[in-house]
């Protein structure tokens, strides 16, 4: 046995790396969401555009593992397609490959793939978390909550985890726009009393003048470089006089607008709490629009940017005046207010640029277009603008401490009654008239409330996923996604200091409480009950090493295979999914359990990896916790029959490796009538009296 510890302990030393190819252009096109195409690749890992029909780029689609490889439970990354817009929103979210064990022959796939259609249309600025409000109405709160799966709550963190760090890594990247946080709105507390003056002396009114000159150096050597006459015959006159002035604020609305005009545009605000109005005067040739222009809809030849990405323009269709003491040119001038929305990321305290375009026509009868931009740069003091606090959400294994905290405090109380009480008191325990119905209502707690309920079974697959973690090399933060099961194996990994194997084994495990119960029930229906000779009994006790060290290789050999082998447990089908699976595994366990209606607790003793891994912990145990007397095994033989484990041979001492702490044997070492030493000496003490 120190032999294969020693073995389990170098692998799980080792390192390395090992990720799934990523898709090809082919099978990445056959899934992108109409009306959206596959563009070019980013770069080399997996981040490619999409671009709309006019093969314009309209989004990004990459997959989470080769940007954000978080391992799951398996220690397997789960892998996921994003397909975002330009304004950061979720086109779709799609499961691409993953290897977590409750998924993949447990509750089934469809109930993963369903967990990520939440996250269509939301964007990436909205703090997102998996779980539910706390103390507040879903309506109420400025988080967006996803719904997890119940009993698989641990594996959707780790994969929201996972888009989430894969999103923000090319929202950084290609979409600095997309804003990380709470917009920047107009600050009510600020009431300055501004003039017109003093909105183009600090900047908060821009002006951006283009001369006619200028335009025709524009269009020098197209087509259109002779046709606009206007433009020839007086060159230092002014093509385009803009003046831009973001009018949210409202001490530099004030400054602008007379009263009746802010008055509209404060009710305006009012519905439309997101929206910020841009004010456009423009005194020269250009005229901001068109003819075809209609108005409340985005302009025809004015458009806006910030950091690379278009902002979304439109006429807020409000009739207004200009403060009558503003200066002629701008009251004689065509002026309009834009509107576009700061929740899509538009920050008006960073540089944004305005786009004009500059049209010309060639020719009479169907005449060719072409144009030119003219662009200005300009932003508004911060002063002016407040941030809300961002919604902050729980780390995610804060979260699931909150959501499993009653759990928690339920499971730390019983396990703070039973541990001391076997460590202290273990005698009286045994020793009690009712010990069996005692012992089979704690196995019963145990099934029921850390099993079915808790979720509680400890499993291979879990240790499985920590020696892959090494192997490959990651985090193990997985593990804290499931505080409940965490807390249950600190208590089995104490009580290999003080017990060995017995506590969890014996004690705390679901499957091995129902296998105790099948035993008793097979009593009951006076089935035969089968006893291994101590030769086989010795033979078939190290299959479980063998079973071990078989799952531990499949991690290096053939990790594919991990999943399905990891079935010899039968805890997913028992507890997980409460035996509601595909037939065969359920044959499988509740065979099991008829077996030990009549071979008590075989896969317990013969056939469990768990089990293994639990009696080599035991080589941790401190103390030989069970009494012994020198008459143990020679001459008296009574624990060694008694003890259904066999894990009493002849010699009388106990085998901790095997040993289930059921307590018969101190019940009997403590009692008169059945250890034969003590009736020994008390017949001795009759004769001598």
């Amino acid at each position: 046995m120190r032999a294969i510890l020693c073995i389990l302990a170098c692998l799980c030393l080792l390192t390395g790396t090992a990720r799934a190819e990523m898709l090809s252009r082919e099978a990445l096109a056959e899934r992108v969401i109409p009306p959206f195409l596959l563009g070019a690749p980013v770069n080399d890992k997996g981040v490619w555009t999409l671009e709309n029909a006019g093969g314009q780029t309209a989004g990004y689609i990459f997959e989470t593992e080769p940007l954000a490889p978080l391992p799951g439970f398996s220690g397997a990354a789960i892998n996921v397609l994003v397909m975002l817009d330009l304004e950061g929103r979720f086109v779709d979210v799609q499961l691409i490959d993953h290897n977590e064990p409750i998924f993949v022959s447990g509750l089934g796939q469809a109930a993963f793939e369903q967990f990520f259609t939440q996250y269509r249309g939301h964007s990436i600025s909205a703090p997102m978390v998996v779980g539910t409000p706390y103390g507040e109405t879903q309506g109420s709160s400025a988080l967006v909550y996803l719904d997890g799966v119940t009993k698989a709550t641990a594996s959707v963190r780790i994969a929201h985890e996972s888009i989430l760090a894969a999103t923000l890594q090319v929202a950084r990247e290609k979409m600095q726009g997309v804003s990380s946080g709470p917009p920047a709105y107009p600050d009510p507390a600020v009431d300055e009393a501004l003039t017109w003056d003093d909105l183009v002396a600090q900047g908060l009114a821009t002006r951006h003048r283009v001369s006619n000159a200028e335009v025709n150096a524009a269009f020098a050597g197209t087509l259109w470089e002779d046709d606009d006459p206007e433009a020839q015959d007086d060159p230092e006159g002014a093509y385009l006089d803009l003046w831009i002035v973001d009018i949210g604020p409202p001490s530099i609305a004030r400054a602008v607008l007379d009263a009746e005009s802010l008055a509209e545009l404060q009710a305006f605000l009012t519905i439309s709490d997101h929206a910020e109005p841009i004010l456009l005067v423009e005194t020269g040739r250009h005229g901001l629009i068109t003819e075809e222009f209609v108005r409340n809809t985005a302009p025809d030849l004015v458009s806006a940017e910030q950091f690379g990405l278009p902002v979304a323009l439109r006429d807020s269709d409000l009739l207004f005046s200009l403060r009558a003491d503003l200066p002629d040119t701008l009251q004689e001038g065509t002026a309009m207010i834009l509107r576009t929305d700061r929740r899509l990321g538009f920050d008006p305290t960073e540089p944004w640029t305005l786009h004009v375009e500059a049209v010309r026509a060639h020719g009479s009868f169907m005449p060719q277009v072409g144009s030119v931009t003219l662009s200005s740069t300009q932003s508004t003091d911060a002063r002016f603008f407040a941030r809300a606090e961002a919604p902050r959400s729980l780390p995610p294994w804060r979260a699931a401490l909150r959501e499993r905290q009653a759990d928690l405090i339920a499971l730390a109380l019983g396990l703070a009654v039973l541990m001391p009480v076997l460590f202290w008191r273990q005698s009286a325990l045994a020793g009690l008239a009712g010990f069996t119905p005692v012992r089979l209502g704690i196995l019963a707690v145990m099934t029921g409330f850390v099993g079915w309920w808790g979720q509680g079974q400890l499993s291979i697959v879990t240790v499985i996923g920590v020696i892959r973690t090494a192997w490959e090399g990651g985090s193990y933060a997985f593990l804290l996604y499931d505080p409940f099961s965490l807390l249950v194996w600190a208590a089995a990994i104490l009580g290999f200091v003080l017990w060995g194997r017995a506590l969890f084994c014996g004690w705390l495990c679901p499957f091995g409480a129902m296998q105790e119960f099948a035993h008793h029930l097979g009593r009951l229906l006076r089935l035969p009950e089968v006893t291994v000779s101590p030769r086989w009994d010795s033979r078939l006790k190290r299959v479980k090493y063998l079973v071990l060290a078989g799952l531990v290789a499949l991690i290096f050999v053939a990790p594919d295979a991990l999943d399905t082998a990891a079935e010899v447990e039968p805890f997913k089908t028992a507890v997980t999914t409460y035996f509601i699976r595909e037939w065969y595994y359920v044959a499988y366990a509740v065979g099991l359990l008829v077996l030990s209606a009549v071979l008590f607790k075989g896969f317990c003793r013969y056939l469990c990896p768990l089990g293994a891994l639990m009696a080599l912990g035991g080589l941790l145990r401190g103390r030989d916790w069970i009494a012994r007397r020198a008459e143990c095994g020679s001459p008296c033989q009574l624990c060694s029959v008694r003890c259904k484990y066999q894990a009493i041979p002849r010699s009388g001492q106990i085998d901790y490796a095997e040993c289930f702490g059921c307590l018969d044997c101190v019940k009997i070492h403590d009692d008169a009538a059945q250890c034969v030493p003590l009736v020994l000496k008390a017949r001795e003490r009759k004769r001598a009296a």
